[in-house]
């Protein structure tokens, strides 16, 4: 039940289980209400965890068990039972081996995710969007919040970019798996000659941080524009100067939201996303893997994707990082992209 991404040590978890317990019993406990919570927080996981694994190993001593006595009496339909047992436990491990990799600092949180078209013109723009409805249809499967923060429509088609906040347990876990440049190979519908295109484009996902944390922003750091909500039509347009984007000058972090018709809640809206990204960066010093990613978001073209999605000539979705393929291009591009970020979890 382990990989090499996280290890579940029962004892060390038993061990956590009592210090937090004893912590918890102080008197003093309450009076740092953010520790508090976050000491409750990790009990119950924990707590959940290992019951969850001594129930496993229940089962898979059951099981051994059933076999065993199915071999030495030849049994067909114990056999087959325990064959059905052992279908039914190695989903379970699995999924518990997914579970026990989002164990990070931020994996419980909720994630703000932005697509922005890259290389590929009209082309990319129109794949932009069909990203944002592939992560939209997975977030109505997962039931999980849904918010959109930022729309900039394409020129002709598509958009510019979205920026949406995704609400539920182990969000950013899961999506910060889809981190990255997306790359897609089709017969252009733009393209009035009927050629293959490629396109590109990035998705970045972020964990939304709490008001109460502390990100150390100078006023003076900050440029902050007023404009005009623009969009598709209907409520993505404002005549008003709503809109308000917001400019952090030592790092060149952009954030803005249109979506709301105050510019008080939008100028809020903002501001919370961009902590959460300025949040993201310090966090990122200390994994290099995530710094470049990062560092190398203006190059959103070719040898850079972690993923590519082939629709001429030939229909076939390939993780790079996993080399996990999925032939059936319209189910994944209909939100079925579980496949991929649990490979990617438990990747060896």
């Amino acid at each position: 039940m382990t990989n090499s991404r996280s290890t579940f040590d029962l004892p060390a978890k038993e061990k956590r289980l009592k210090e937090l317990e004893h912590f918890i019993a102080k008197k003093d406990f309450w009076d740092d209400q953010d520790k508090a919570t976050q000491f409750l927080k990790e009990r119950t996981r924990i707590s959940e965890l290992i019951d969850e694994c001594e129930i496993l190993f229940k089962e898979v001593e059951e099981t051994d068990i059933l076999l065993e006595l199915a071999h030495e009496e030849s049994d067909e339909e114990s056999l087959t039972e325990a064959g059905k047992q052992i279908i039914s436990l190695t989903k379970k491990i699995k999924q518990f081996s997914i579970n026990i990799t989002l164990d990070g600092q931020d994996d419980s949180k909720n994630a703000l995710v932005s697509i922005n078209a890259g290389a590929g013109g009209t082309d990319s723009q129109d794949w932009a969007e069909m990203l944002f409805r592939m992560y939209s249809r997975w977030v109505d499967k997962r039931e999980f919040g849904f918010q959109i923060i930022d729309y900039q429509p394409g020129d002709e088609a598509g958009i510019k970019g979205v920026t949406f906040r995704v609400a539920g347990n182990n969000c950013y876990g899961f999506l910060k798996v889809e981190s990255g440049v997306h790359r897609l190979v089709r017969i252009s519908p733009y393209n009035a000659g009927g050629k293959r295109h490629t396109s590109f484009a990035s998705v970045f996902v972020y964990p939304e941080i709490k008001d109460e944390i502390t990100i150390d922003i100078d006023e003076s750091d900050l440029r902050i524009d007023v404009y005009r909500a623009s969009g598709a039509g209907g409520q993505h347009v404002n005549k008003t100067s709503s809109a308000v984007r917001i400019t952090h000058i030592p790092t060149g972090v952009v954030a803005q939201c249109q979506q709301e018709p105050s510019q008080h809640r939008n100028k809020e809206i903002a501001m919370k996303v961009l902590k959460s990204r300025l949040y993201q960066i310090e966090k990122d010093k200390h994994d290099k893997k995530m710094q470049d990613l990062h560092d190398g978001k203006d190059d959103i073209a070719w040898g850079s994707q972690i993923r590519s999605y082939v629709l001429h000539p030939y229909r076939l979705i390939k993780d790079h990082r996993t080399n996990i393929e999925i032939g059936d291009v319209d189910r994944v591009l209909d939100g079925d992209i579980d496949q991929f970020i649990e490979g990617f979890l438990l990747l060896d």
